[in-house]
C-alpha cells in the first residue's frame, strides 16, 4: 500500500528516472547561477559580444516581408517540404555548377534542421542500405551523433581523430581505422568547423580521405552544420564534399541551418542524396517520404521559407554571405584574443590552430569543474570552449579562471 501510494499505482512506475542531458544540465545550471560574472561557454550558440542572442539582420528583413506577403499561407507542406528550399539547399552545399544536380542525381528533403536530417538519413540506411549496419564515426564527435543512428538500430564504432598530444589531427590514425573498416561500413563526416575539437582536416587530406573510402567502398555521411564558420566563404568550407560529389560516387550530406542563419529554434535542415543515377535519386526520394510520413509527416513552413527567400535571391544571398563572413571573424577575432591574453604555462597555440565556432581547450574535467565553482564559468567538462560565447569583455575573466585552474590543478 506504501509503495501505491508514492506511485499512485501509475503503469509507468517502473520506469527509472535518467540523469539530464549534461549539456541541459548545465544550462540549467548556469539559469540559477545568481552570479553577475557568470559565464556561459557550453550551449552551441552564436552570441553577440555581449553574450546575448544574435538575430542576422537579414533574416529580420526577410521575416518582415513574409508577414507582410498576404499570399503566404499555414496549410500543411509536402512530405519533403518547400520545393525551393530544396532546390536552393542542394546548390548552397554542391555549387551551382554541380553535375549532380544537373544531372538530377540528388534529392533533397527538407527536415527538421541537422539533427532531423541525421536521423531520417540513419533510419532511411537502416532499412534501405543492407551492405552494412554500422557506422564509423570521430572519436571524439558531435554528443548527440550516437544517438541518432543506435536508435535506427545501426552499430556505432569510431574512427581515431582527435590527437590530445597536439591538440591536433590524427590522420595516420584516421587513415589507418578507416582502411580497416569494413567494404561497405557507414563512415560519418563532419565536413567542416568539426564539433567538438575544432580541427579540420587540410584539402589534400580530404582527398586522401576520399580516395580510401572510396577504393575501399566506404559509403561517405556528410554533417554540415557550420559552412561559412572556417573561411568565411561558403563556397570553400563545402570544399570537403565536394570533392566526393565530383567523383561520381554517392553520399549523403545533412546540413543545418541553425548556426549559419541563426534559426535555431525555427529547426530549418536538409537532407540529401547523391545518387549515381536520376532513376534512383527518384526511388529514394520515394522512399524517403515512407521514412518521413510516419515519424512528423511534413516539416514546418516558416523557417525553411526564410532560407529560401535568402537563397535565391541575389542580393539577401550576398548580405547574408557578409554577415556570415563577420560571424567567421568575431571568432578568429576571439580565438586571437585569447591566445594573446594567456600567460599560462603550457604550449595554447591550438586556439589559433583550431577552426569553427569549438576548440578542445585541453583543460580536464576537474580543471573544469574548479572554474566553475571558483568562477563560475559553464563548460562541458572534456573542456570544448565555445568561442562564441566570448567577447573582448569576458576575455580576461576567462584567462584568470584557466591560470588558476592550471596552476592550481596540474594540467593532465
Amino acid at each position: 500500500m506504501e509503495m501505491e501510494s508514492r506511485d499512485g499505482g501509475s503503469v509507468f512506475a517502473h520506469i527509472p528516472k535518467v540523469p539530464e542531458v549534461p549539456l541541459y544540465a548545465l544550462q540549467v545550471a548556469y539559469g540559477k547561477d545568481p552570479s553577475p560574472l557568470k559565464l556561459n561557454l557550453g550551449f552551441g550558440v552564436y552570441r553577440t559580444e555581449d553574450g546575448k542572442p544574435f538575430i542576422l539582420n537579414v533574416v529580420r528583413r526577410v521575416e518582415r516581408l513574409l508577414v507582410n506577403d498576404m499570399s503566404n499561407f499555414k496549410e500543411y507542406l509536402p512530405i519533403t517540404g518547400i520545393a525551393e528550399f530544396n532546390r536552393w539547399s542542394a546548390r548552397l552545399i554542391l555549387g551551382a555548377d554541380s553535375p549532380a544536380i544537373k544531372e538530377n542525381r540528388v534529392t533533397t528533403v527538407q527536415c527538421l534542421s541537422g539533427t532531423g536530417s541525421l536521423r531520417i538519413g540513419a533510419e532511411f540506411l537502416a532499412k534501405h542500405y543492407p551492405q552494412h549496419h554500422t557506422v564509423y564515426m570521430s572519436q571524439p564527435t558531435y554528443g548527440n551523433h550516437p544517438n541518432l543512428f543506435s536508435v535506427a538500430g545501426l552499430a556505432i564504432k569510431t574512427y581515431r581523430y582527435y590527437d590530445p598530444g597536439t591538440c591536433g589531427l590524427d590522420f595516420q590514425g584516421m587513415l589507418e581505422d578507416l582502411q580497416s573498416a569494413p567494404s561497405g561500413a557507414i563512415v560519418l563526416l563532419q565536413a567542416c568547423a568539426h564539433n567538438p575539437t575544432g580541427v579540420d582536416p587540410t584539402i589534400p587530406q580530404w582527398e586522401q580521405i576520399r580516395q580510401l573510402m572510396r577504393s575501399k567502398g566506404l559509403l561517405p555521411f556528410f554533417d554540415s552544420a557550420y559552412q561559412g564558420f572556417v573561411s568565411g566563404n561558403l563556397d570553400d568550407d563545402a570544399q570537403s564534399i565536394r570533392l566526393f560529389v565530383a567523383d561520381g560516387g554517392e553520399c549523403l550530406i545533412a546540413q543545418s541551418y541553425s548556426k549559419i542563419m541563426g534559426l535555431y529554434g525555427e529547426r530549418v535542415g536538409a537532407l540529401s542524396i547523391v545518387c549515381k543515377t536520376a532513376e534512383v535519386a527518384s526511388h529514394v526520394e520515394s522512399q524517403l517520404k515512407l521514412v518521413i510520413r510516419p515519424m512528423y509527416s511534413n516539416p514546418p513552413i516558416h523557417g525553411a521559407a526564410i532560407a529560401a527567400a535568402i537563397l535565391k535571391d541575389r542580393d539577401l544571398y550576398n548580405e547574408w554571405s557578409i554577415e556570415v563572413k563577420a560571424m567567421n571573424d568575431r571568432l578568429i577575432s576571439m580565438r586571437q584574443r585569447l591566445f594573446d591574453a594567456l600567460c599560462t604555462p603550457g604550449d595554447w597555440s591550438h586556439i589559433t590552430k583550431h577552426v569553427g565556432m569549438f576548440t578542445f581547450s585541453g583543460l580536464n574535467p576537474e580543471q573544469v569543474a574548479f572554474m566553475t565553482k571558483e568562477y563560475h564559468i559553464y563548460m562541458p567538462s572534456d573542456g570544448r570552449i565555445n568561442m562564441a560565447g566570448l567577447g573582448p569583455k569576458t576575455v580576461p575573466h576567462l584567462v584568470d579562471a584557466i591560470h588558476a585552474a592550471v596552476t592550481t590543478l596540474c594540467l593532465n
